[in-house]
């Protein structure tokens, strides 16, 4: 079995899950590709249980599905021995309950179905299957924990953990995956040989986000560059297709759902539902809400509402770094840049570009918000922090003298101050001088201004290789947060 890396709260929580003394029903759920399936049987085939897994088929046949299930009773239940084919689910069930019966009653049994929405074909009566079972069966048998696992979360969401049938309030314990944070991410590639500085894994990380199995196709010897353009610009590159591999495999409509993320990705700082609707030309009632839904859930978006301005509803952005790289990178240049290009060196001409350049700052500050935790502790603030956003005014057209400002990311503290802060992603330590001392004077201006607040006003910098000693930031900046410390536990 292969080191688990991190997830250390998950792991307390699956040895709770099968010490515990009675029956128990797991949901997990998460972005695809993030570990899920690799979490749970790292954990149980390490474990003294019984562990019988099985896998749905993605466009699997109902007759398929219940053979992959049958074959796996007789692999684990009866050493390999081949069974007699099923018709139905009841009779797949009945397999596997009489292996249960036969086996001994102080042995621990995990019951893992994994992508499970696959399993469950259109007319297949899995799911009613299973909520008998489990009524009827496994609830009242202390040994048996059962992990249903898949990589439509709102599937799982809707299906099993909010179920308004015979499955209401039956899961026992819910784990959603997330993406690895910075220090999770060096841990893996350190595990896998690969040693890079702090800056050339941000690189990375930007490209990948936290998703283990996107870490793991970092090859060893090679820049963040190199491995950049191996994996997204060149033929048969593992990310250069993922995308359209991943939305193909969540959603059966795809078209709707690629116009709705196309768009937001378009829109850095989020776009309004309304916009949304219009420019995409959906409907504003339920259908557009469980689109959005589905792709909050399966990790790509997020909603949210804009800091000190509920008037205006709810926003949309992408959080998914693999997502955002690809449309603003890959998806172009596809047929544009890279039909002129030798792609070998095709990244490395595009790292270069001063729109690179501007997208990474971007992309750089998408990163400080997954990285919260680590920035407050940076700026001794941890304690006393209430409200995290970011926060922006932009003066009526035709105004005069009205002054514009946008805050990349704002504290609102319960000590009577608020703490902004200033994002800046440069290979060198940032400098604040006479101009751009002016800009940070403005910004907590209008921001008095316009939100009538009395409170204290800190300004404090985020600066991946921290700040050059100037007059003007002896004098405005209160602490700076740097590369490294988005890199601590």
């Amino acid at each position: 079995m292969e080191k688990v890396i991190g997830r250390h709260k998950e792991l307390k929580e699956l040895l709770h899950f099968l010490t515990s003394k009675k029956a128990e029903f797991m949901a997990i759920y998460g972005r695809r590709r993030i570990g899920k399936t690799f979490l749970i049987k790292n954990f149980f085939k390490t474990q003294k249980c019984i562990f019988f897994d099985v896998t749905g088929i993605k466009n699997g046949t109902y007759t398929e599905q219940i053979n992959e299930f049958v074959k796996k009773v007789g692999e684990i239940f009866y050493g390999g021995a081949a069974l007699a084919d099923k018709g139905t689910w009841w009779d797949a069930f009945d397999v596997l309950n009489n292996a249960i019966s036969a086996i001994d009653k102080r042995k621990k049994i995990v019951i893992f179905l994994d992508e499970f929405p696959w399993m469950a074909t259109k007319k297949s009566r899995l799911l009613q299957v299973l909520e008998h079972t489990w009524n009827n069966k496994w609830n009242w048998n202390n040994n048996i924990k059962l992990v249903v696992c898949g990589s439509s979360a709102s599937w799982i969401l809707k299906r099993i953990i909010n179920n308004t049938g015979g499955l209401y309030n039956r899961v026992t314990a819910r784990m959603e995956l997330h993406p690895f944070n910075l220090y999770e991410a060096k841990q893996l590639l350190s595990a896998n040989g690969i040693k890079l500085s702090n800056q050339q894994i941000l690189e990375v990380y930007m490209v990948t986000g936290g998703i283990p199995l996107y870490l793991n196709h970092i090859e060893k010897g090679l820049s963040a560059q190199q491995n950049i353009n191996q994996l997204c610009f060149e033929r048969g590159g593992f990310l250069r297709d993922e995308f359209t591999n991943i939305f193909a495999s969540l959603f059966d409509d795809t078209s709707q759902y690629l116009d709705i993320i196309k768009t937001i990705s378009q829109h850095r700082n989020g776009i309004s539902k309304n916009d949304l609707v219009k420019i995409c030309n959906l409907s504003s009632g339920g259908r557009a809400s469980g689109r959005l839904k589905d792709l909050e859930e399966a990790g790509f978006i997020t909603s949210f509402i804009p800091y000190g301005h509920k008037e205006r509803g709810i926003y949309y952005k992408i959080i998914d770094e693999y997502t955002l790289f690809y449309f603003h990178w890959i998806d172009p240049n596809k047929t544009g840049f890279l039909k002129i290009t030798n792609r070998r060196n095709a990244w490395q001409h595009i790292a270069q570009s001063p729109d690179w350049k501007a997208w990474s700052g971007y992309a750089f500050e998408a990163i400080c918000y997954k990285h919260i935790e680590q920035i407050v502790r940076a700026l001794n603030i941890d304690s006393i922090f209430n409200f995290v956003g970011a926060w922006k005014y932009t003066p009526k057209k035709g105004s005069k003298n009205d002054l514009g400002a946008q805050i990349d990311l704002l504290f609102d503290r319960n000590d009577n101050v608020i703490t902004i802060c200033e994002i800046k992603y440069s290979y060198e330590p940032f400098v604040i001088d006479k101009q751009y001392a002016a800009n940070l004077r403005n910004k907590v201006e209008v921001y008095k201004k316009h939100t009538g607040t009395h409170k204290q006003i800190f300004i404090a910098m985020i600066s991946a290789n921290g700040l050059k000693p100037t007059m003007y930031s002896e004098e405005l900046v209160s602490g700076c947060a740097v590369l490294d410390d988005l890199f601590k536990e």
